[in-house]
């Protein structure tokens, strides 16, 4: 087979791939928003061994349950207030665990990277087979 043949199919398959996640991840959110169940979490400080920065979100679901929801390492890019202030938190009723904030950064962030990551392989394919 040509190499540069081979090369093409990969860079359209992952670029599909990545436009796939992208379209998911929009959908993810988009449902989110229409039929999620909004809540106010608290901001607590993370253990003192614990590295990463920001804090962890606190909140309370539907059953009177308190949950945690770990913005994870880029939390603070995400819009995550400081310590001890409210945020708004977002989940589907029947899947509190898989929670989120409501921020516009932290409901498109994920598929905003697949968007950006699509073209760049569909692109790579291009040059390569060019």
């Amino acid at each position: 087979m040509n190499a540069q043949l081979v090369l093409l199919a990969l860079c359209t398959g992952l670029g599909l791939g990545f436009l796939l996640a992208a379209v998911r991840a929009a959908a993810t959110a988009a449902a989110l928003w229409a039929r999620g169940r909004r809540v106010m979490g608290w901001v607590t400080p993370r253990k003192a061994a614990d590295r990463r920065r920001g804090g962890l979100v606190m909140f309370s679901d539907h059953l009177g349950r308190d949950l945690v929801l770990d913005p994870g390492r880029c939390g603070p890019f995400y819009g995550v207030p400081p310590v001890g202030d409210n945020v708004p938190v977002v989940y589907v009723r029947e899947r509190p665990t898989q929670a989120r904030l409501w921020t516009s950064r932290h409901l498109l962030a994920p598929s905003f990277g697949w968007f950006l990551s699509a073209p760049l392989a569909f692109g790579a394919g291009a040059v390569m087979a060019g």
